[in-house]
Parts: C-alpha cells; sequence; structure tokens
C-alpha cells in the first residue's frame, strides 16, 4: 500500500510538465501555512502524537512551486514507571505540484526532504536525565485547500508518509494528518 502511494506522489511529480498550460491565470505567488497536525509513529503498536505544522510555498506558476515544511510533536510516555517527555521536530523542503490553483479547491502533492531532531528527558526521584538525536527524513503527500477568499484557504486535510532514519536505524510505518489555515499572497 505505502509504495502505491509512493508510485502515486511521483508520477503525479513527474507528470507535471504534461499539465503546464501556456496561460498561467491568476495564482498565488506565495502562500503561509499554519495548523495541527497528528503523527502516528511506528504503526501499530505506535505511539501518536500532537503538535503544529507550518509550512512556506513559493510558487514558480500556476501548477509548480517549492515548499519548506517545519513540524513539532509532543507525547509523554510512562517507561518503567517514568514519565518520558518526548519531542520530534522535522525540517523538510521540496517540490509541490499544484493541481487547481486557480479554483475554489486546490489539490497538491508534495515530496519533502530534510531532517529531524529528536529528543526526551525524565526526572525520577532526585535525578533527571535528558538526550537527543539527529537524522533523516522524508515525507511524500499532498493534500487539499479549500479558498475562502483570494488571500486565505482552509487546509482540509494534508496527509503525508513519513520515513525516519537516526544512526542506521529507520522506520517507515508512520502518517502525518495536518488542518489548518494558508495565507495566501
Amino acid at each position: 500500500m505505502k509504495k502505491l502511494f509512493v508510485l502515486f506522489v511521483f508520477v503525479g511529480l513527474l507528470a507535471f510538465p504534461l499539465s503546464v498550460q501556456a496561460a498561467q491565470g491568476d495564482y498565488p505567488k506565495a502562500e503561509v501555512f499554519g495548523g495541527y497536525q497528528f503523527l502516528r509513529l511506528g504503526g501499530s503498536g505506535g505511539i501518536n502524537t500532537n503538535g503544529w505544522n507550518a509550512s512556506l510555498t513559493g510558487n514558480f506558476n500556476k501548477s509548480l512551486g517549492v515548499t519548506a515544511d517545519f513540524g513539532g510533536a509532543y507525547k509523554t510516555v510512562n517507561v518503567g514507571g517514568v514519565n518520558v517527555s518526548t519531542k520530534l521536530y522535522t525540517y523538510t523542503g521540496g517540490p509541490v505540484v499544484n493541481l487547481n490553483s486557480g479554483g475554489k479547491v486546490n489539490l497538491f502533492v508534495h515530496a519533502l526532504f530534510g531532517g529531524a531532531h529528536a529528543s526526551g528527558s525524565a526526572a525520577y526521584g532526585g535525578s533527571s536525565g535528558s538526550a537527543s538525536i539527529n537524522g533523516f527524513t522524508m515525507m511524500f503527500g499532498g493534500g487539499v485547500d479549500a479558498k475562502v477568499n483570494s488571500a486565505i484557504a482552509v487546509r482540509v486535510i494534508q496527509a503525508d508518509w513519513a520515513y525516519f532514519r537516526f544512526n542506521g536505524a529507520s522506520d517507515s510505518h508512520n502518517v502525518r494528518i495536518s488542518t489548518g489555515i494558508v495565507f495566501r499572497f
């Protein structure tokens, strides 16, 4: 299923040159998104996290742009009777293909590549400790924006498959769902 989804995203990105039209029409030159994110880490038996998602997109034309995406996910888990506060930050970027940026509803797909920073801290009794690690991440997905007016849209949903790699260990059973507000310029 994941391979089919990744294939769909890549075919969408590769098919872009066939969809470019000569008339560019009215489209936002830049978009700023901010909102809520739900991140499921590790598939079944994994953990659910909550946090934020923000992105900045520059559109080259009606159909193609580039996105810088940032996210933060948080969860406190109990490990052997000790509460461990975890944080996961992602910073990625890559191409975005808009499938209908001039209409009331814009569908988009993107491929994002970058880094991740995970950290955890715990306190037990009179002592405390913390650890952090940096790694690689990539996200493939897309979403739906509903235009409110020329300056504002609602990101109804953004869904991404996320891959993380830290010190040789990888996890590809992750899903991120986001929603929020898009400011269009």
